[in-house]
């Protein structure tokens, strides 16, 4: 349980609770999986001999099984502790990784990317520890701090890619997984002290206690606000590619460093946020943060309409969905876990995988509509239609409690 005064932290002392750079990197793992390799996708299309949608499943099933694991890893924590989850999240992952590298065909290489899904409990329990370190509001701040060391990882992780897959092709970036996973593994075995006491009962009665959170509704409002605003970044993870690549012509190196654009907006949301959330409020930082990304999206669209349909303004305005993003995930993920703080693993688990979950679907249905002659606007519109959704998700919340705590 979380106390104002966190216990004494010693950098690769197992015995005590994890520095802030462990946390960064367990998150930051997970980060670089999902995207380093979106350059890619075109040429892995080809070597694959493989049509673009099908090739896409790679980061639409990635985060379908994301949404699943996540479910079943927030319980298991709470019940056997974050330690031995995590060490065998990277375990699996590693070896996942190689499965990828030699995979014959496109079947056997998705089979690999879906078990790859597993380094999730990096992000998953790198925000439980956090709250298992510190109450509600310095909760918010912290994963702040965590979330934007980790926005680093996104915004170099396309540029690098692309230039991987240019110079050595597209297994390199798979190779540099693999060995990044086996450091975060040694860094993670040395560093990562237990944060939570093993909790009582069977598994079954763990996830047993998920109406405890289904029914709060206090937890599906932020639930909702994350799920709706990350869902416009997770259509961007599928559609982007496609639109840098086909639409607007770009090399692979060249989508890599446009890609970062939204992580660029991310790192500046999340230091607002470990900067102002004690200040402001986890409320306030939501609804501006979901307003942001719905004002630029909305901007992006009405200069298309307008015939500056290059891509400097496509992926210019991304930069206020990283920014909107980074302001609303922090806060509304240490709202959810404060419903219920002895179900933090759980809420984090459970919260994570409705938002991925929606993120594979709006991720999928990307890469769906994204047809030749539609240029960008499907993507920007789904990705629109989202962040309006986020604002109402919160307005919301927001009525919700002056409802049940006036004044």
């Amino acid at each position: 349980m979380a106390t104002s005064t966190p216990a004494p932290v010693r950098f690769l002392d197992h015995s005590t609770p994890p520095h802030i750079f462990t946390l960064i990197v367990l998150t930051g793992i997970g980060a670089l999986s999902m995207n380093i390799f979106l350059p890619s996708l075109p040429a892995m299309t080809s070597y694959f001999d493989t049509d673009y949608r099908l090739m896409q499943l790679s980061v639409a099933l990635y985060l379908a099984v994301n949404a699943v694991l996540q479910i079943l890893i927030g319980p298991i924590s709470d019940r056997i502790g974050r330690r031995p989850v995590l060490l065998g999240s990277l375990v699996i992952f590693v070896l996942a990784t190689i499965g990828c590298l030699l995979a014959p065909t496109i079947e056997v290489f998705l089979a690999f990317r879906m078990v790859q899904a597993v380094i999730v409990a990096g992000l998953v329990l790198g925000r439980a520890v956090v709250r298992d370190m510190y109450p509600a509001d310095q909760a918010a701040s912290q994963i702040g701090y965590v979330t934007m060391g980790m926005a680093v990882v996104p915004m170099i992780g396309p540029a690098i890619g692309g230039a991987l897959d240019e110079t050595l092709g597209w297994q390199a970036n798979f190779w540099l997984l693999a060995i990044l996973g086996l450091a975060v593994l040694a860094l993670t075995w040395r560093d990562l002290g237990e944060t939570a006491a093993p909790g009582r009962g069977s598994f079954r009665d763990q996830v047993a206690q998920y109406p405890e959170l289904l029914t709060a509704r206090r937890f599906w409002g932020y639930c909702l606000a994350a799920a709706f605003a990350s869902g416009a970044f997770f259509a961007y993870l599928g559609g982007a590619p496609y639109v840098g690549s086909e639409v607007f012509g770009l090399s692979a190196a060249a989508v890599g460093f446009y890609f970062g654009a939204p992580a660029v907006g991310y790192f500046f949301g999340n230091f607002l946020s470990g900067r102002f959330s004690v200040r402001v409020g986890i409320n306030g930082m939501i609804l501006w943060g979901t307003i942001l990304s719905a004002v630029g999206l909305l901007m992006s669209l009405l200069l298309f309409l307008l015939g500056l349909k290059t891509a400097i303004v496509f992926f210019g305005f991304m930069t206020f969905v990283g920014l909107g993003n980074g302001m609303v995930l922090p806060n509304a993920t240490s709202g959810m876990l404060s419903v219920r703080p002895h179900l933090a693993g759980t809420a984090s688990g459970l919260g994570g995988a409705i938002m991925i979950g929606g993120g594979a679907a709006l991720s999928a249905l990307a890469g769906a509509l994204l047809t030749d002659g539609n240029g960008a606007y499907p993507l920007i519109l789904i990705m629109l239609a989202t962040s309006i959704l986020a604002v109402i998700s919160i307005l919301y919340t927001i009525r919700r409690e002056r409802y049940v705590n006036p004044g």
